[in-house]
């Protein structure tokens, strides 16, 4: 009995035990999560700036259709998304991509360069994708800056770059509108910013 009691009193403590420690690391997730920054789009320095008019470039789609991508003859926001039969990681975007688009109704376009004709076309089919809605053309790629892929390019409109970068998940995609919607050119930009401000109030009081 004396054994028992005391294989008791150990299991107790033991599970005392592991219950604060469960409680002491579900306390500093919830001290990481606050401190920690909202992951936005990474936004490259080069190629056009945020708010400026965009140029018109000439491209040419799968249909061998020639079109015409920023200028101020842009009416509707679009999205396009630089992929690459190549890149891993844009096959998984690319119906982010399209929900994205649906749901805040924007023009949707894909780019890329590099390749045979045959190896897109390939592409475009096991996507799903319309071949008059992807582009081929390296001067776009050029244009925006684009060194890393899947990389995305938000044009409002009246062709004003309204936000670019690179994304690999949803939230990077959704990061590139609230920039747009709120006016900063990235998530990082206004997650500083908010800690400016918390600095300045703690520095007044």
């Amino acid at each position: 009995m004396d054994l028992l009691s005391v294989s008791h009193t150990l299991l107790w403590l033991l599970v005392t035990v592991l219950a604060v420690t469960v409680f002491a690391l579900a306390r500093q997730i919830g001290v990481l999560n606050e401190r920690i920054a909202p992951a936005g789009a990474l936004t490259p320095t080069s190629g056009p700036k945020i708010g400026e008019m965009t140029e018109i470039v000439n491209v040419e789609n799968l249909e061998g259709e020639h079109l015409q991508v920023g200028g101020d003859q842009v009416h509707n926001t679009t999205l396009i998304l630089f992929i690459s039969p190549t890149c891993p990681v844009c096959k998984s975007l690319v119906p982010v991509a399209e929900s994205v688009a649906n749901h805040d109704n924007l023009s949707l376009l894909f780019a890329s360069d590099g390749d045979t004709r045959d190896r897109h076309q390939k592409y475009v089919v096991d996507l799903g994708l319309e071949p008059t809605n992807y582009i081929l053309s390296q001067p776009l790629g050029i244009q925006y800056g684009v060194s890393k892929l899947p990389f995305a390019v938000l044009i409002g409109p009246g062709g004003i770059l309204a936000a670019k970068g690179l994304v690999n998940t949803r939230e990077h995609l959704e990061s590139l509108l609230e920039a747009m919607h709120t006016g900063i050119s990235t998530l990082q930009e206004y997650v500083g910013q908010q800690d400016g401000w918390q600095n300045d109030s703690q520095g007044r009081a």
